[in-house]
C-alpha cells in the first residue's frame, strides 16, 4: 500500500505551478544525480530539454523552461533566494551557458536546448526528455513524468521506487477514507491522532512539530507578503495585484513588523461581520498573487491550489479562535495532509489529469476537513466537510489564459476557501446517519470526470476562458 506522508503532500517550493514548476526543477535535480551515479556527469558537454503535452502547451506561462534551467543549474526550489532567480535565468540568456550542477559551465541556449513539442508522451500529459551529449554523440537520455503537486515518476518505476521514498507500511494503512474512518473507530482516536502515529512511523514527534511548523510559517510568510506588495503580477496579463489593496481597506490598526506580529494584529482587531468574507479572500488571494511572481509557497496539495489550506487554517487563527497555538496548526495540516493522500491514491491532483476540481477541488476538501475537526467535528464529519466541498467543484476546468497562473486560477482559490469554510459548517450540522454519499464515492466520481473529461480543458489553454479571452485583451 502506497505510504504518503503529509510533508509528500504539502512541500515547500518556488512558484507558479507544482506540476509545471516545481515537478520539472526536481526532475532536472534527478537527472543529474542519474548522470553522477552512472559517473557521465564529467563527460556531458551539452543538454537538451524536451516538454511534451500540457508542459510544453502552457509551459512558458508555467515557467518550466525557468524551472529545468534552475533545476540544472543545481539549485534548490526550498532554499534558493528567490532574489536570485532572475539573475541566474539572465546570466543564463546573455552568457548562452549554463553552469550544470554549480559545477561546470557548459555551453546552453534557451532557444536550442528548450524544445517545446505540442504531442503528448502516452504515459502522462506532463512528460520531459533530459538528454546529454559529449562532443561527439549522445550519452545519455531520460524521461521523467511530472504528476502534480511536485511529484515526479519514471514510467517504468513504481511510485514507491520514484516518488515517495521507500517508507515502511505505516501502522494505520489508509488507502481509502473509509480506511481511515475505521481506524478511526476502532482506536478511538480523531483522524489527526492516526495520521500522527503514521508520521511518527517515520520521525519522531519532535522532526514532525518541526518541519509542520516550517510548513506553516512559509504560508504565513507568503500571505503577509502578498498583502504588503502593491503592483502589478509579471506575465503580460498586467493583472493587479488586488490583496494589498484588500488588506489596505481592511484596517489592521495594532502595530506590527513582522508576519507572526501581523496575525496577532489581526486578532486584536475589531473583524466585523461583513469583514470576515473579505479577510478570507485577502489571504487567498495573497498566497496565489506570491505564487504567480515566483514566490515562495507550499504546495498544498498543488501550488495552483496553495491559497486554500493556508487562508482557511488564518481564518480558524484569526476570527474563529484567538487562543489557538500550534497544536491546532498541527492538527489542521495532519487532517488536510491525508485527505489530500486519498485523492491522490484514489483520483489525482493534477490538472494535467483532472482539470481544476483536482486542484482547487482537492484543497477545498482537504482544508474544509481539516477546519470541521478543529470545530470540533468528529471524523464522520470531518469526511462529509471534505465530501461536500468536493462535490461542488467537480467537473471544474483549467483553462489559464495565457497559459499564466493567474486568470482564474488566482480567484479559484478564494472561491475554495469559502467553500471549504461553508463545507465544514454544514457537516457540523449533519448527522452522519443521513449522510448520502460517502467520500470514496465522490472521489471515484472526480476520477471517472476526469476521464470524460476533454483533454482541452486539463491545462492545456486550448479551451475556454484560455481561448475566449485573449492576451491582447488583458
Amino acid at each position: 500500500m502506497e505510504c504518503i506522508s503529509v510533508f509528500d503532500m504539502l512541500k515547500i517550493g518556488v512558484g507558479p505551478s507544482s506540476s509545471h514548476t516545481l515537478g520539472p526543477w526536481r526532475a532536472a535535480e534527478r537527472w543529474l544525480y542519474e548522470l553522477k551515479s552512472e559517473n557521465i556527469f564529467k563527460d556531458v558537454d551539452r543538454v537538451q530539454i524536451d516538454l511534451y503535452g500540457s508542459l510544453s502547451l502552457t509551459g512558458k506561462g508555467h515557467a518550466t523552461d525557468l524551472a529545468v534551467m534552475l533545476g540544472l543549474n543545481g539549485t534548490d526550489p526550498e532554499t534558493i533566494p528567490i532574489e536570485t532567480i532572475e539573475i541566474i535565468i539572465a546570466s543564463i540568456r546573455n552568457n548562452d551557458e549554463l553552469v550544470l550542477g554549480n559545477e561546470k559551465i557548459i555551453d546552453f541556449s534557451i532557444e536550442s536546448d528548450i524544445v517545446f513539442n505540442r504531442e503528448f508522451l502516452p504515459f502522462h500529459s506532463n512528460g520531459m526528455t533530459f538528454t546529454a551529449f559529449d562532443s561527439n554523440k549522445e550519452i545519455h537520455q531520460s524521461t521523467f513524468y511530472s504528476i502534480g503537486g511536485g511529484f515526479v515518476i519514471k514510467e517504468e518505476r513504481t511510485v514507491h521506487e520514484e516518488n515517495i521514498e521507500l517508507k515502511k507500511e505505516f501502522p494505520f494503512p489508509v488507502e481509502k477514507a473509509s480506511d481511515l474512518l475505521a481506524f478511526c473507530l476502532s482506536e478511538n482516536k480523531s483522524i489527526s491522532e492516526i495520521v500522527l502515529e503514521n508520521e511518527k512511523s517515520l520521525r519522531n514527534e519532535d522532526e514532525i512539530d518541526y518541519e509542520l511548523d516550517r510548513v506553516w510559517q512559509t504560508m504565513l510568510e507568503c500571505m503577509y507578503i502578498g498583502c504588503h506588495t502593491e503592483g502589478t503580477l509579471p506575465g503580460g496579463l498586467n493583472v493587479r495585484r488586488r490583496a494589498f489593496d484588500m488588506h489596505k481597506g481592511l484596517n489592521v490598526e495594532v502595530p506590527y513588523s513582522l508576519p507572526n506580529e501581523w496575525m496577532h494584529a489581526i486578532r486584536q482587531s475589531e473583524v466585523k461581520f461583513r469583514q470576515i468574507l473579505k479577510w478570507v479572500s485577502c489571504f487567498a488571494l495573497s498566497v496565489n498573487e506570491v505564487n504567480a511572481s515566483l514566490g515562495r509557497v507550499v504546495t498544498a496539495p498543488t501550488n495552483g491550489s496553495a491559497g486554500v489550506i493556508p487562508s482557511v487554517l488564518m481564518y480558524y487563527l484569526v476570527i474563529e479562535n484567538h487562543e489557538a497555538d500550534f497544536n491546532h496548526i498541527k492538527q489542521f495540516l495532519l487532517v488536510a495532509g491525508e485527505i489530500g493522500s486519498i485523492f491522490k491514491k484514489g483520483a489525482t491532483i493534477s490538472a494535467a489529469m483532472g482539470g481544476c476540481q483536482a486542484e482547487i477541488g482537492v484543497s477545498s476538501a482537504m482544508a474544509a476537513g481539516a477546519l470541521c475537526e478543529l470545530l470540533g467535528g468528529s471524523p464522520e464529519q470531518v469526511m462529509i466537510a471534505a465530501e461536500i466541498a468536493m462535490e461542488h467543484h467537480l467537473g471544474l476546468t483549467c483553462d489559464p489564459i495565457g497559459g499564466l497562473v493567474q486568470i482564474p486560477c488566482i480567484e479559484r482559490n478564494s472561491m475554495g476557501a469559502i467553500k471549504a469554510i461553508n463545507a465544514a459548517e454544514l457537516a457540523l450540522e449533519t448527522d452522519p446517519k443521513n449522510a448520502k454519499v460517502p467520500l470514496d464515492k465522490v472521489v471515484d466520481t472526480m476520477w471517472e470526470t476526469a476521464k470524460d473529461m476533454h483533454t482541452k480543458y486539463k491545462e492545456t489553454s486550448e479551451g475556454g476562458l484560455a481561448v475566449r479571452v485573449n492576451m491582447s485583451d488583458c
